[in-house]
C-alpha cells in the first residue's frame, strides 16, 4: 500500500494540470521517460533491500557502501525532500479546500496548518494506525483513478460533450498539436515530473517493518512499472483527449476540471475530496519515512539525539516532530506568498529527491563492485543492465538539474541556493563528525 500510495500523489493529482497547460499532450512522454528511470531507482533499491532489510533504507545502505559522509548527505537531503514535499502537500490541501465555497474565505495558511496538525497527531499514535490510514488512502486514490478512467473512456466512446467540447483522439492534435508550445516547455516540466514520482522509494523504508520482505518487496516493486504506465501516462493521455490542453490550469486538479464541466451533480466535489485525500496520504507518508530515517541517523550520531526518541508505541516521534516543525515554515510561506508556495517548494523537493536517487544508484554501483570482488552476495532479484543502468540514470538526473537553470525564475533561484545548501551540509558534518566517530568506535548503532 505504501508503494501504491507513493507512486500516486500530489504530483499527479495537482501538478498535472499546470504541466498540461504548459507542455500540452506531450506531457505523457515526459511521464513515461521519467517513469522508466524511477523504476530503475526503485529496482536498485529493491536489490539492496533483499541484501539487508532496514528501516534506515538507503541511508543505511549509503553508510555501508559510501561511508558515514555518504549516509549524512543521503539522510539530510531526504529529510529536505520530505520536509519540502510536506509543505507542497499542505499547500495542495489548502488549495483543494478553497474549491468549496465553505472554505473560500478561510485563509490558505489556516487550512494548511489544520491539515498538518491532523496528520501529525494521527502519525504519532502508532505504526498500526499509520498502516491503516495509508491502506485506505491508497484504496481511495486507486479506486477513484480507476473510476475516473472508466468514466473518461466511456465519454470518449460515446462522444459525450464536456463543457461544450466533444472529446476524442483529435484533441491530441488540435490546438497546436502534441507539442503546442514547442520542445522547450516539455523539457522544462521534467523536474516537476520527477517530483511526481518522488516517494516510490518509500517501499524501502517500509521494508524494515515488513514481516517477509524477501517475498513482499519484489512484488511491490515490480508492480510500480505497470502502475506508472496506467495511472500516469494513461491518465495524461486520457485527460488530453477529454478536454483541450489549454483548458487545464495551474492550481486546480485536472480531474476536477473535467468532472466539474460534466454537469453531473457533485462529481467535481467528489473528485476534489479524493485528491485532497491523496495530498493527506503524501503528507502522512512523509512524516512516517523521515521519522524512521532520522532515527537511523541519530543512532549513528549524524542527527540530533532527540530525533531518535521513541514513544511507548514504538513511533520515532522526535524525527516526526522535526519534519512537522519545518512544515510549519510552509504554513508561513502560505501566508506570505500563497499563489507561489507550491511551485517554490516543488523545485527544492526536486533537487532533494534527485540527490536521494543518485545516492541510491551510487550505493548500488559500489554494492555490485563488492559483489564482483566476492565481498557480498547479490540476491536473485537484481537491477538489470548493471552498471550501465546506474550510470545512465545518474546522467539523466544530473541533466534534470541542469534543465532547472532554464526554468526562470523558480528553477534558477533554486539552483542558486544549492551552494548554500552544500555549505550547510559541510558545516553540519563538521558539527557531528566527532560524535559519529565516537559511535563508530563503540559500535553503538
Amino acid at each position: 500500500m505504501i508503494a501504491i500510495g507513493g507512486a500516486i500523489g500530489t504530483g499527479l493529482f495537482l501538478g498535472a494540470g499546470g504541466r498540461l497547460a504548459q507542455a500540452g499532450p506531450a506531457l505523457a512522454i515526459a511521464y513515461g521517460v521519467c517513469g522508466v528511470f524511477a523504476f530503475f531507482v526503485v529496482r536498485a533499491l529493491g536489490e539492496l533491500i533483499l541484501h539487508r532489510p532496514s528501516s534506515g533504507a538507503f541511508v543505511s545502505y549509503a553508510r555501508e557502501f559510501l561511508g558515514e559522509k555518504g549516509a549524512f548527505v543521503a539522510g539530510w537531503m531526504y529529510f529536505l525532500n520530505w520536509a519540502t514535499t510536506g509543505i507542497a502537500d499542505i499547500t495542495a490541501i489548502a488549495l483543494y479546500a478553497h474549491y468549496w465555497s465553505l472554505f473560500t474565505h478561510v485563509p490558505q495558511w489556516v487550512l494548511a496548518l489544520v491539515a498538518l496538525l491532523v496528520v501529525l497527531v494521527l502519525n504519532l499514535v502508532s505504526v498500526k494506525l499509520f498502516g491503516e490510514m495509508e491502506f485506505w488512502f491508497a484504496i481511495i486514490k486507486v479506486g477513484a483513478l480507476v473510476a475516473f478512467m472508466f468514466v473518461g473512456i466511456g465519454l470518449l466512446v460515446m462522444g459525450t460533450p464536456i463543457g461544450g467540447t466533444t472529446p476524442g483522439p483529435s484533441l491530441l492534435l488540435d490546438h497546436g498539436g502534441v507539442l503546442p508550445n514547442g520542445l522547450v516547455p516539455l523539457v522544462l516540466v521534467i523536474q516537476g515530473v520527477v517530483f511526481a514520482y518522488a516517494a516510490v522509494e518509500l517501499v524501502g523504508v517500509a521494508a524494515g517493518e515488513t514481516e517477509d520482505p524477501a517475498k513482499v518487496m519484489p512484488k511491490a516493486i515490480n508492480s510500480i512499472m505497470w502502475r506508472i504506465g496506467i495511472f500516469y501516462v494513461g491518465s495524461v493521455v486520457l485527460l488530453s483527449m477529454l478536454l483541450p490542453w489549454n483548458q487545464y490550469q495551474e492550481g486546480q486538479s485536472p480531474f476536477v476540471t473535467v468532472l466539474s464541466q460534466l454537469g453531473v451533480p457533485a462529481a467535481g466535489d467528489v473528485m476534489n475530496l479524493v485528491v485532497l485525500t491523496a495530498a493527506m496520504s503524501s503528507l502522512n507518508s512523509g512524516l512516517y519515512s523521515t521519522g524512521r530515517i532520522l532515527r537511523s541517523m541519530a543512532a549513528a550520531g549524524s542527527a540530533p539525539k532527540f530525533t531518535g526518541l521513541m514513544n511507548r508505541n514504538q513511533v520515532p516521534y522526535g524525527g516526526i516532530l522535526l519534519t512537522a516543525a519545518v512544515c510549519v515554515l510552509g504554513v508561513g510561506l502560505n501566508y506570505v506568498v500563497p499563489a507561489a508556495a507550491f511551485e517554490i517548494v516543488l523545485n527544492f523537493a526536486a533537487v532533494a529527491i534527485i540527490t536521494t536517487w543518485s545516492m541510491i544508484m551510487l550505493s548500488h554501483l559500489v554494492f555490485v563492485r563488492k559483489a564482483k570482488a566476492g565481498e557480498v552476495a547479490r540476491p536473485l532479484y537484481r537491477l538489470p543492465g548493471s552498471p550501465v543502468t546506474q550510470l545512465v540514470t545518474i546522467a539523466f538526473l544530473l541533466a534534470v538539474v541542469v534543465l532547472m537553470w532554464f526554468d526562470v525564475p523558480a528553477g534558477r533561484v533554486t539552483l542558486l541556493c544549492v551552494p548554500l545548501l552544500a555549505a550547510a551540509l559541510v558545516v553540519g558534518w563538521f558539527c557531528v563528525r566527532k560524535r559519529v566517530d565516537t559511535v563508530r568506535a563503540f559500535g553503538d548503532r
